[in-house]
């Protein structure tokens, strides 16, 4: 089995590390990555200048660009040969909820899954936030992907990928499939003036999350659910987000002949 590793926090981050050592009893792995961190970017394609993909070691690719640019370029000829799986992560720090949107995490997922290829995007959910995290620290969410693609990925609809996060304990309750969850409104921006009397402006904090469970859903939690009680979250998302139930009643309200 041939599978390609990406990420959204660079080719030489910790996660990413573990997860590729992990990995290699179940095939050839191949990482190709962004040559420094480029979180927040979702599934953003670089169109405004030209990709350099460098090998820095053997089966290990350092790209000039996004985490999708890297699944994009080695799914369309940077290799004389087809990958089975696409794995991207482990990201240092949870993609739950509405932060899906956002993550560079999850769009590499996405672009091996719009390949075609099997897809699934991995989060350490937890942990304290420290300039240098060693990969030792990832070495049980490394060892459970490896267990979770060793017994067998699920068959999942076209467009579909699989988003795990994972708790940052050393003893994991279990695995849970779990829905995607929601946050509160996002915290306000903060405005600063810099040392050259310039007007700058931070993105505000993520909100809380929603924790209560949704109606209708018969005994499935929400991601945050499930990583606050030290379960592994596993949501199947898709690309498609048209609303179909209310397609019809749509078109009535809008008078669209």
């Amino acid at each position: 089995m041939n599978i390609l590793i990406a990420n959204d926090d660079g080719v030489f981050a910790p996660g990413l590390q573990a997860l590729a050592q992990a990995l290699k009893p179940l095939g050839r792995v191949v990482v190709v990555a962004p040559e420094a961190e480029r979180s927040g970017y979702s599934s953003a394609l670089t169109l405004d200048r030209p990709l350099r993909p460098v090998p820095i070691a053997e089966d290990v690719w350092a790209v000039n660009g996004t985490p999708a640019d890297c699944v994009y370029l080695s799914m369309n000829g940077l290799f004389d040969f087809e990958f089975d799986l696409v794995v991207s992560g482990i990201n240092s720090g949870a993609n739950l909820g509405d932060d899906v949107l956002y993550s560079g995490t999850v769009g590499a997922a996405f672009e091996g899954r719009l390949m075609k290829q099997p897809a699934i995007a991995v989060s350490l959910a937890g942990g304290n936030v420290r300039s240098y995290v060693h990969p030792d620290e990832f070495k049980v969410a490394a060892r459970w992907v490896h267990d979770f693609i060793a017994r067998g990925l699920p068959q999942l609809p076209p467009r579909h990928i699989l988003n795990i996060n994972i708790p940052d304990l050393q003893e994991l309750k279990g695995a849970q499939i779990t829905y995607q969850g929601q946050r509160s409104q996002s915290k306000p921006i903060t405005s600063h003036v810099d040392p050259r009397g310039r007007q700058v402006y931070w993105i505000g904090l993520a909100g809380e999350a929603v924790t209560e469970p949704r109606e209708n859903i018969h005994q499935i939690q929400s991601d945050f659910f499930a990583i606050a009680n030290g379960y592994v979250s596993i949501t199947p998302i898709q690309m498609d987000a048209t609303n179909y139930a209310i397609l019809e009643s749509l078109q009535t309200d809008l008078e669209l002949s």
